[in-house]
């Protein structure tokens, strides 16, 4: 089967949560995408920002992120669920692997950018506990952990989102 690396670098970084959406993608291990830098100005209707990157072409900047190996099914269902087209558009990366393999990946950029938007405290959660669970550098998961985030009015949603975390 053919198989698709994808990088993930927002809520997807959980495991847990990918795998609640995709429960056979297998994970390749955490990779870099260079000049990028991590941002939540993703427009979500106007309600709360999710994860983007941006190409800021400076050497110092770097996205954490984890290559997960997909097939082209669980891609198309993945255009779907991030909203391929009209949320985000797919794009082709080149990343590294800690372990240093150069890997041709895909991922999501932000179509709609509204730099006002806070993330829901259950969104910067899942973006917190997969930077957590794939060993990201400690000043990279105190940067996510420092993200100004709101709360969620929707309360069943903020429960049901987080539900995956059972015990925790």
């Amino acid at each position: 089967m053919n198989k698709l690396n994808y990088f993930a670098f927002g809520s997807n970084l959980s495991s847990r949560r990918l795998r609640h959406r995709l429960p056979r993608v297998r994970i390749h291990g955490v990779a870099l995408l260079a000049r990028h830098e991590l941002c939540w100005h993703k427009n979500d209707g106007g309600r709360s920002g999710k994860c983007d990157i941006d190409f800021t072409d400076l050497e110092h900047h770097v996205v954490y992120g984890v290559i997960y190996h997909l097939t082209p099914d669980e891609q198309r269902l993945l255009d779907e669920i991030e909203g391929h087209g009209h949320g985000y558009e797919r794009r082709n990366v080149r990343v590294e692997t800690i372990a240093g393999e150069l890997l041709d990946a895909f991922t999501y950029y932000a179509l709609d950018i509204d730099h006002s938007q806070r993330p829901y405290h259950w969104y910067k959660e899942h973006v917190l506990r997969g930077a957590m669970e794939h060993g990201f550098p400690a000043h990279y998961i105190e940067t996510i952990r420092q993200t100004p985030s709101i709360d969620d009015h929707d309360e069943a949603r903020h429960r049901r989102e987080l539900a995956i975390y059972p015990g925790d």
